[in-house]
């Protein structure tokens, strides 16, 4: 009873928030945008506060981090793939290791509390210490499989972007500044990897280094060819107009038999839910009334 008063509570909660978000929009955008177009000194130590807030938790996720054992080399491949995910700063090593600790014994204490440990205690402590440590792993291949499909999804427009551009007379460079900024919020992933491969070059790194960078970043191999692409322009002073227009359609093709793909896919995966779900519940609905008339005929 308790666990249903709480959950109705927290339903009628979000259910009065969203009602004054649609009632009230106007009133609190209005608030809102005072608050934003502010600049005066009151809005610093908020700001002030909620970055010692971000550094306290940064900290307090590292000494989290210390319980779990671990080596140089297992915290090297993690960090790639950190980076590989999009997260790239060194707390967010210690938040990953902070969230193998704290997710088991979150699982445990829900265990707890929902009283499920009853039926087999050994069991089911073992199976939230067990999933409560690898849940974090699998959640970090989930986002790094989603970033490689942003950036494979996002690099034919931002081909055809740098071709407009280079064909426009730009440089490689402004080119690519020019494409980060106007694919900032169509495709943020593979914007931010271009600003950052042109903040590389602005702060002294090599041209050629900083796109290798980019391949080791992402590594997709439409980006690595991209890459391979840019260097030898660059090493042998050719036009990459092209070469960019011909490697975008490319992709565009491979997307396209992707996509054709996962639709032929589409009626094999659909026999298990048919099969399994559908079938019988139709069975049940056409068939059940005729068997049980039957069946009453043959009483009689």
């Amino acid at each position: 009873m308790g666990y249903a008063i709480f959950a109705f509570v927290i339903f009628f909660l979000l259910v009065a928030s969203g009602l004054l978000l649609v009632f009230y929009r106007e009133m609190l955008g209005q608030r809102l945008a005072a608050v934003l177009g502010s600049r005066g000194d009151s809005g610093l130590p908020v700001f002030s506060k909620l970055r010692q807030a971000a550094g306290s938790l940064g900290l307090f996720a590292g000494s989290i981090r210390k319980v779990v054992p671990k080596s140089e080399k297992e915290a090297s491949v993690v960090q790639k793939r950190l980076i590989l995910a999009g997260y790239r700063e060194e707390n967010h090593l210690n938040f990953f290791y902070a969230s193998k600790a704290v997710v088991p014994v979150l699982l445990c204490t829900a265990a707890v509390v929902t009283g499920v440990y009853h039926r087999s205690p050994f069991i089911i402590f073992l199976l939230a210490l067990v999933m409560g440590y690898l849940a974090p792993d699998y959640w970090l291949g989930h986002r790094i499989n989603a970033r490689e499909i942003d950036l494979r999804m996002g690099l034919p427009d931002t081909l055809d972007l740098l071709v407009v551009c280079l064909e426009a007379g730009l440089s490689l460079d402004n080119a690519v500044l020019r494409a980060g900024d106007e694919l900032r919020f169509t495709h943020p992933v593979i914007a931010d990897e271009l600003g950052l491969v042109m903040l590389e070059v602005r702060a002294g790194k090599a041209r050629v280094d900083a796109w290798r960078a980019l391949a080791q970043r992402t590594d997709c191999a439409p980006i690595r060819m991209l890459v391979s692409i840019l260097i030898q322009a660059d090493q042998f002073g050719t036009g990459v107009s092209k070469t960019l227009r011909i490697h975008s359609d490319t992709l565009r093709t491979q997307r396209k038999q992707r996509l054709e793909e996962m639709a032929a896919k589409t009626s094999v995966k659909l026999v298990f839910p048919l099969v399994l779900f559908i079938f019988p519940s139709i069975f049940v609905v056409t068939v059940g009334s005729a068997a049980i008339q039957i069946s009453e005929m043959f009483k009689k």
